[in-house]
């Protein structure tokens, strides 16, 4: 608290930061303003620069950041320790190991379920949209942010596949309602809890109840959900997948087993959610050695049924993974190679193949190379009967199950023209899947209730996912997104640049100073600046540079505090135009396909639109 108050007193008189800022006289909001030296312009310069290279996108979000964190450790503007800063943040750390958990998830197959139990069946992309918003406003009131967008990203990825939903439609509104939906509990977002201890520190004990802050997050997530539903989704550009261009690739025939022991055995067609597949057609059902051609949706699936699907490779690998369903040949489980180490590889059969010719039955394909067929294409033809009865041909394109080393072993070989790996696949561990939920609901009790720190919850739960097998250390190892962390981090270089230069504080101390003794105005322009700022600069380090100007306007005009508080904690939470203010943005970054510009067309009228609401509400509410 006393380390508070100090920091509070030293930016409302004008120290600041040592050497870095000039001040006229104390920083009062009675239009007194402050010069910048010139590590403060060179710091904006660069930020400057750094954002007019993302927003033209040729150039990797990673590369340009830590290229503007370089030039400003070069020229003495911060040292290595506060360069090297955002490597040893807290909230960067949280999100790497939250990476591991959702692996766990995946590798289980407990995201399926997630995804299926509450996103169920959209009719549209409003109806989409609504549908992933719903559980995002139920958790992120008592979820911190970061482990509620981590979570539901693979969720919502896949969901959007099967129903083939554009991505793009779907990651911005995930990232920005998490954002808005924590601001309607205190410990909803971690920059609410910033501002409540420095207002605790300011007014010698009084802060925020746990509920107290509904009365404006209520509102402000109600407009970000209307403004997502109506226009929002409208203002991206379509980013397509491989599966939007189904008619255009090669399809594949696989046939699937029902799993008599599993869930959809005695279930529908439709109800087991096998009849609008995206990429995938189920063409008929072998039973008791009779073929059920053109199935309808109500037909009712039983132990043992032989489905014929035709499709792409990636719907394929989809299918593969589904509960329930197992592969048809029972050359699968024949092979040497443990269910956690094997791969899908491509192949494509060449003239020198010695199966030329022949079934892959009679051929003995799995005992010639380890590997088993689980799907055919032929020029886009749709391949009649068994896998196991199609005679193979030069050009066939097959799909394999195989142990890891046959990439080495025949990429070379002349029995195949191609070989090459498909990089998404991952086995499913579905028995293990109960477990990794319950892993998951165990962080979140732990990270709400059990008096942990997201991190704290975070690595256990990691560790945990890896001591129960939910996910192997290899698995781990690749689930996490390098480039998204090494982004976070400079991020937080430069905003340390903006901090301990005294540009930010400079430049909010400026603009506010335009405004004379008008509360309502001094208001707006404390939630501008704030605004502008947190979309640069992290949303905690923009509170922590915000709150004492915003407390020194209130004393200056001598009206309550908690607006200008209320208002500093909003706008913070606040950042909707630019990735690189708040990591969640980041996190959705590479998953919708964004590019920088498109946080720009989606954010700004949804900026202007909760302003609105926040400044209409906030001193009804709180009154000056």
């Amino acid at each position: 608290m006393r380390a508070l108050r100090a920091f509070d007193e030293s930016f409302r008189y004008g120290t600041g930061h040592a050497g870095c800022i000039t001040t006229r006289m104390p920083v009062r909001a009675g239009g007194v303003g402050v010069v910048m030296n010139w590590e403060a312009w060179f710091a904006l310069g660069v930020v400057a620069v750094c954002v007019a290279i993302l927003a033209r996108n040729r150039h990797a979000a990673d590369a340009v950041l830590l290229g503007g964190v370089t030039l400003l450790l070069v020229f003495g503007i911060i040292t290595p320790k506060q360069a090297l800063a955002g490597l040893a943040n807290e909230g960067m750390v949280t999100v790497g190991v939250l990476y591991v958990v959702v692996a766990g998830l995946e590798s289980t197959g407990a995201v399926r379920w997630i995804s299926e139990i509450i996103l169920g069946k959209p009719r549209s992309m409003g109806h989409a949209i609504w549908r992933v918003a719903l559980p995002i406003m139920i958790i992120s009131p008592f979820l911190n942010n970061t482990p509620v967008v981590a979570m539901f990203i693979p969720a919502v990825g896949a969901w959007a596949a099967r129903h083939r939903i554009p991505m793009s439609g779907l990651m911005m509104p995930l990232a920005f309602l998490t954002s808005a939906a924590g601001l309607c509990t205190l410990v909803g977002s971690s920059t609410n809890l910033v501002v409540h201890g420095l207002l605790q520190a300011q007014s010698g004990g009084a802060g925020f109840t746990l509920w107290e802050l509904g009365w404006v997050g209520a509102p402000f997530t109600l407009t970000v959900l209307i403004y997502a539903l109506v226009v929002g989704w409208k203002r991206i550009p379509e980013r397509h997948t491989a599966i939007d261009s189904f008619a255009n690739v090669r399809e594949y025939t696989v046939e699937m087993m029902v799993d008599p022991n599993g869930p959809i055995s005695g279930r529908s067609i439709r109800d087991a959610g096998l009849r609008q597949l995206p990429g995938l057609y189920l063409a008929e059902i072998q039973r008791a050695g009779e073929v059920l051609p053109a199935v309808s949706s109500d037909q009712i699936l039983h132990g043992g049924d032989r489905l014929l699907f035709t499709g792409i490779v990636d719907s394929v690998v989809d299918l593969r993974s589904r509960r329930g369903l197992l592969p048809a040949t029972d050359q699968v489980f024949k092979l040497d190679a443990s269910v956690r180490e094997r791969i899908l590889v491509e192949a494509v059969i060449s003239d020198a193949c010695p199966l030329n010719g022949r079934t892959v039955r009679d051929g003995r394909f799995r005992t010639m190379y380890q590997a088993a067929i689980l799907a055919i294409a032929r020029n886009g033809q749709k391949l009649p009967g068994k896998v196991g009865d199609i005679v193979l041909r030069t050009g066939d394109q097959l799909l394999l199950e195989t142990h890891p080393f046959f990439l080495e072993q025949y990429r070379l070989t002349r029995d195949f023209l191609l070989v090459r790996n498909v990089d998404h696949f991952h086995p499913v561990r579905h028995q293990r899947a109960p477990l990794a939920l319950t892993i998951l609901c165990g962080f979140v009790v732990m990270g709400t209730l059990g008096g942990m720190s997201t991190l704290e919850a975070a690595l256990l739960s990691a560790g945990l996912m890896l001591l129960t097998g939910c996910v192997t250390s290899g698995e781990a190892r690749r689930a996490v997104e390098w480039q998204v962390l090494l982004v976070i981090a400079a991020s937080f270089g430069l905003g340390i640049a903006l901090e301990t230069t005294g540009a930010a504080k400079s430049v909010a101390v400026n603009l506010i100073g335009l405004v004379h003794h008008d509360p309502w105005g001094t208001l707006a322009a404390v939630y501008l600046v704030t605004v502008i700022l947190t979309q640069v600069v992290t949303n905690n380090a923009t509170a922590v540079l915000m709150f004492p100007i915003a407390m020194a306007s209130a004393h200056d005009l001598q009206v309550s505090v908690m607006p200008f508080a209320v208002v500093v904690l909003v706008a913070s939470s606040s950042s909707f135009a630019t990735p690189i203010g708040y990591q969640v943005n980041l996190m959705v970054q590479g998953a919708g396909g964004y590019h920088f510009a498109d946080y720009w067309r989606y954010g700004w009228p949804l900026t202007l639109l909760t302003g609105v609401v926040t400044l209409l509400m906030t001193p009804w509410i709180w009154p000056f």
